[in-house]
């Protein structure tokens, strides 16, 4: 890379830098929705509620079944990814 080459990219480095850093956060983020123990605690959490009568079981039906949707939407993703 010539002095010139580096002189005219350097203003686009902070753009690249910034856009990795998006990806990466992107990444990690899909990876905790994809772990079961998120999803537990998750589904953990709305029990109590439907037991202390914070959620009505049918929210806590839709709610579950949210959770799982997720899940498996991640799931299929992070393979996806893996196998690509």
């Amino acid at each position: 890379m010539t002095l010139l080459t580096f002189l005219l990219r350097l203003p686009w480095y902070p753009v690249q830098g910034f856009v990795k850093l998006a990806s990466v956060i992107a990444e990690e983020a899909e990876r905790e929705r994809a772990d079961p123990v998120t999803i537990r605690r998750e589904l953990e959490h709305a029990e109590r509620a439907r037991a202390s009568g914070q959620m009505s079981d049918e929210q806590a039906a839709e709610f579950q079944n949210a959770a799982f949707a997720e899940f498996i939407r991640a799931r299929r993703s992070t393979a996806a990814r893996t196998n690509s």
